[in-house]
Parts: C-alpha cells; structure tokens; sequence
C-alpha cells in the first residue's frame, strides 16, 4: 500500500496571519451579541427621599405635612370664627344696640303713659317688689336733650332698654336719695352726656305720684366728696361709666336735689342688691345662653363646610347664609350683655 503523503503546510506571511484572525474575531463579533448599556433616566433620589421610611412617612427627623396640616386648617377656622365674632361685637355696640334701645323705649314709653292715665302705674314699694325691667318714671333733662323712661333694676340686661333705677334705693322725689344707673355709649348712651350737667341745671321726674323738679348741685368722679343730704329732703343720683367710651375707667356721678318737699314714699322692699346691680357690674345669669348659640353656631358652620364641599358653594351660600347671620347676631347679643352695665 503506498504511503499517503500529506501536504505541506502553507505558510502564511505575517500580515495574513494578522488578517485571519482578525476575521475570525470579526465573525465571533457578529454572532455574539453585545450587551447595550442602557442610561437611566430616573433623576437620583435626594437624601430625604434615601431616609424617607418605607410607609411613606416624612424623612427621619421632619413631620409629615399632613400631620400638621389639620392643626393649621383648625387655627385658621378659628381665626376667622374669632374675626367675624369680633366685627358682630363691635357693629352690636355701634349700631344694633341704639336700635334695640329706641325700640325698647317706644313700647316703655307707650306702657308707662297708658299706666299714669288709668292709675295703674308704681307709685313706691310694693309686695312683691318690682318685675324687673317694668316701666317706673320718666326722666328728662332739657339741657342735654335727655327723656328716657326709666326701668326698675340695672342689671346689664336690664339697661339695654334705658335707665334702671337701683332697687335697693327710694323711689324718684321721695325722702332720702334715689339712684338711677344709665350706660354711656352702648344702647343709645343715654347718659353718656350728663358729665357735662352744670350746677344748676334742672332734671324733671315723673312717677304715678307726681312730677318732682331737681337742681343740679355738683359732678364727681371717684374719690370725690359725697355732698351730705339733708334730713327730711330729696336727692336724685345719676351714674354712668366714665373714660373713653367703651372703655370704662370708672364711674361719674351727677348729684341734684329736689325742689321743694319729697314726695310721699315708703322704704325700699330690697335691702340689698346682687353685684351685677351695681355700677359697672357684670350679669352672668343669661350665660347658658351664649353657650347655646355658640353651639348653634358650631354646628351651623359644620353644615355649611360639609354643603361647601360636598353639595357647591352655591347651594352652601343659599342654604346657610340667613341661619348664620342670625346665629351670628344672637351670639354677639348675648356677649355684649355680660359687658359692664354702665358701657
């Protein structure tokens, strides 16, 4: 069997050895795919977001907004609630009151008159005493344009209707002194001028019993001398608040004696009288009701948020307007009344 030859070998120069292999690399290249490095495009997370916890909370050591958002959401309710009571409180004392008190003054006066002419009218002590708030006398004073009836009682619910005479003291024109409270500014101020009375001037009074006629004799404020009253004779007080108006420093009295004898009188059926009957006391007997219309007013506000929210702002306007400005108007009323009598 003959040999088989193989062959040589072929010989490749440098360069084509270069060249073949570089092919073959070429080849692996295209078949094997190349991994792409695709860039993301999701911006870096900050460090609060790193140290945010995994239940969505608020970065370690900050609170999270939501927390404290129900707290400031509150406050401003309740910014804007004291505001609005604020405004009321003030167009109350301004404007409402002297309405209150002129109306007040057209069914006293149309009472009392209706009384003097059947005979009916108060004429001194009386068991039982008083009601408070009836009408008792009339009061002018020319020189500053005052004609008031005058109410039994001074509480500070009593004088929104006008002048209260204190309980504990004589009826007008009888033997011994008569004091009669009236408020400076709020409710028609009707004594917010008598600081101004000279000696001298003249103040008419007019009870079931008759007219009685008195001459001023001297103004003081506190700390001044009290004139001594004569035995036997008449004398008339009148107090209001004094200072700025709405803001009482004090009290100012007007001291005027009768003209002529007293009328006949008996002793006052009261002894005594509650702080809140005094010069610029404060009645807290009606309270409970400003916390019921605070209540009210609550839950109005309630159901218009709710409306706002859920039903319009148009349906809430309609629906709620008239039942809070009402609420509203109550509810100042009832602050104003446990101001000082004399304001």
């Amino acid at each position: 069997m003959a040999p088989i030859q193989l062959a040589p070998p072929v010989v490749f120069a440098e360069s084509s050895e270069v060249t073949a292999v570089q092919t073959a690399l070429d080849r692996q290249t295209l078949l094997v795919p190349v991994p792409q490095i695709i860039e993301d495009e999701r911006p870096v997370p900050e460090v609060r977001e790193i140290l945010r916890p995994p239940d969505g909370g608020a970065p370690a050591g900050q609170d999270h907004p939501s927390s404290t958002y129900p707290v400031v959401a509150q406050a401003h309710s309740a910014l804007i609630v004291l505001a609005v009571l604020s405004i009321g409180l003030v167009v109350q004392l301004a404007w409402i009151s002297n309405w209150v008190h002129r109306s007040a003054q057209v069914s006293l006066f149309n009472r009392f008159r209706t009384e003097l002419a059947l005979g009916t009218g108060p004429i001194g002590a009386v068991k039982p005493p008083l009601p408070m708030g009836a009408p008792m006398a009339l009061i002018q004073i020319p020189s500053i344009g005052v004609k008031q009836v005058v109410v039994e009682g001074t509480t500070g619910s009593v004088l929104t209707s006008g002048p209260g005479h204190l309980r504990s003291t004589v009826f007008p024109g009888g033997a011994g002194d008569s004091i009669i409270l009236g408020r400076a500014a709020s409710f028609g101020g009707p004594f917010g001028r008598i600081h101004t009375l000279k000696p001298g001037a003249r103040i008419s009074v007019t009870t079931q019993v008759g007219i009685s006629n008195f001459r001023v004799i001297g103004v003081r404020y506190a700390g001044g001398r009290i004139p001594r009253i004569r035995p036997g004779s008449s004398r008339l007080t009148l107090e209001t608040a004094s200072g700025h108006e709405y803001v009482p420093s004090g009290v100012v009295t007007v001291t005027a004696d009768k003209i002529g004898p007293p009328l006949a009188s008996s002793a006052p059926p009261v002894s005594s009288v509650l702080p809140s009957e005094l010069p610029l006391g404060t009645d807290t007997s009606t309270l409970w009701a400003l916390f019921f219309w605070l209540e009210a007013l609550a839950l109005a506000l309630a159901g218009a948020v709710w409306t706002w929210r859920r039903r319009g702002h148009a349906q809430a306007w309609i629906v709620f307007t008239p039942p809070l400005l009402l609420i509203w108007l109550f509810t100042t009323d009832q602050i104003v009344r446990l101001l000082p009598n004399l304001l």
